[in-house]
């Protein structure tokens, strides 16, 4: 019996293995687990995502990551940050985002859903490795004020073509651009003394990001309620990275027939093979549970005029596509 046992097991560990290596696309939702406000970003030559644990806020106390050399087969990263690290996180740490700089990870995020008088807002952490583990950067908030209505969350931090660095955040349906030192540990006024400039594009509520393709500043945010089927994101082109940012078209919005309220994406470029990703999270059919959202990745496509196409969203995912 115990041969045959051995047999067994052999002929299941072949047979998933076949499985595995038979894997043609992602499939939607890339990974196991409740994952929201995905973060997607290459270093080198893997691909990573970085996403909100989705939760009641009392248990939002740690960051997963995952990591893929295809975007097929993904694995899983536990706890690179937790409460444990950021000494001032009581709850609903959020929306990661993350740069590489001089050879160290910057992860940035939101904690606490601030209030005005309360502590919290947008931090920073710091690791030698993208997969962690992450420290808190500065031990306490990077942004704690609310400047210009806009809530201290969904941070992106943008690199533009000169070297400068930019931090994109928002809640509240206002949305802030301010210009990083180059430590990472403060902001630089712009040239009329002001450290927070407003850009709030029409329609925009939260979850900011911005890409370079062809010369244009793609920005892009979410809209509509996260808990609820209207959440979409919408995208203006603009010629510099501070707009005006004309709002031109919804691109990603609620599928009856594959799932709803789908919003707080990235985007992810592979210089290779020229190909835009778009990852994000969304409800499952049929769930009424706010909480209840998962990260998916679908191709992003552009037509002639660089108009982003909408997307169309899949249980498929995407194919197969290495960084080299």
């Amino acid at each position: 019996m115990k041969t045959a046992g051995r047999i067994l097991l052999s002929a299941i560990f072949a047979a998933a293995s076949l499985s595995a290596s038979a894997q043609k696309t992602s499939g939607n939702p890339v990974f196991e687990g409740r994952y929201a406000d995905p973060e997607g970003v290459v270093f080198g030559d893997t691909y990573w995502i970085y996403p909100t644990y989705s939760a009641p806020y009392g248990e939002q106390l740690h960051f997963d990551c995952f990591s893929s050399k295809d975007l097929v087969k993904w694995t899983k990263h536990e706890r690179i940050i937790d409460n444990s690290r950021i000494k001032w996180l009581r709850h609903a740490l959020w929306a990661p985002a993350i740069v590489e700089k001089d050879g160290r990870y910057f992860l940035f995020f939101g904690a606490n859903d601030v209030h005005e008088g309360e502590i919290g807002g947008i931090g920073v952490a710091v690791a030698d490795n993208p997969a962690g583990p992450f420290e808190d950067y500065l031990g306490k908030p990077l942004i704690n004020e609310i400047v210009n209505g806009a809530q201290p969350i969904d941070q992106f931090v943008f690199r533009d073509k000169d070297g400068s660095w930019y931090m994109y955040y928002g809640g509240w349906q206002h949305c802030n651009v301010a210009k990083l030192r180059d430590d990472f540990k403060g902001f630089v006024p712009f040239e009329d003394g002001t450290v927070f400039k407003e850009i709030t594009p029409k329609g925009y509520v939260e979850g900011p990001f911005m890409f370079i393709r062809d010369g244009k500043y793609y920005f892009m945010w979410s809209e509509g309620g996260w808990t609820g089927p209207n959440y979409r994101v919408a995208y203006a082109i603009a010629d510099n990275p501070f707009g005006p940012f004309v709002r031109k078209d919804v691109i990603l919005r609620t599928d009856e027939n594959v799932a709803t309220g789908a919003g707080h994406h990235s985007v992810i470029h592979n210089p290779k093979s020229d190909k835009y990703y778009i990852v994000y999270h969304r409800h499952p059919l049929g769930s009424t549970d706010g909480n209840d959202r998962v990260t998916c990745i679908d191709p992003l496509e552009f037509d002639a005029e660089g108009n982003i196409l909408p997307v169309k969203m899949t249980f498929e995912g995407v194919k197969r596509d290495k960084l080299k």
